[in-house]
């Protein structure tokens, strides 16, 4: 009778972990997602705040580069990094209001990728872990990837 009880207790505090593991692998893949929509966002105010600039200073080529950026779908990436190393190199009054929404822009754009990173990252950490590869866990969600451009 007594190896009844530890069976069932044992069965209960597996079952209570993997149910746990399930519940915290579903918030970091949707911690990841939003924190994806973010990131998103802010690329996309920081683009637009460089295409304002680009607008009323006539600034060389910021304009093509920020609506590259805006438009991008496939290589966004590369058409972020295009715009970021522009603006890396621009050099503009910093009293500028203008110049202060890019480069107030920019700092939010580093926070986000940030937080869109450590989000990434402990969603893949956690998609290693012995039980949740071998029961399958993740497979209700695509595998979270990092955006990767230079701040």
């Amino acid at each position: 009778m007594g190896w009844v009880v530890s069976v069932v207790v044992a069965v209960v505090l597996v079952g209570t972990y993997v149910t746990w593991l399930a519940t915290r692998i579903d918030r970091l893949h949707q911690r990841a997602h939003a924190a994806r929509g973010a990131l998103d966002a802010q690329l996309m105010r920081r683009a637009a705040a460089a295409a304002v600039l680009a607008e009323e200073r006539e600034v060389g080529p910021l304009y093509p580069l920020a609506r590259a950026a805006l438009d991008a779908t496939e290589e966004r990436e590369a058409a972020e990094n295009d715009l970021t190393h522009y603006l890396r190199k621009l050099d503009a009054d910093p009293a500028d209001g203008l110049v202060d929404a890019v480069v107030s822009a920019e700092r939010r754009v580093r926070l986000a990728r940030q937080v869109h990173t450590d989000s990434v990252r402990d969603a893949l950490t956690l998609r290693e872990h012995h039980l949740v590869r071998l029961l399958r866990l993740t497979r209700r969600h695509p595998r979270p990837v990092y955006f990767d451009i230079d701040l």
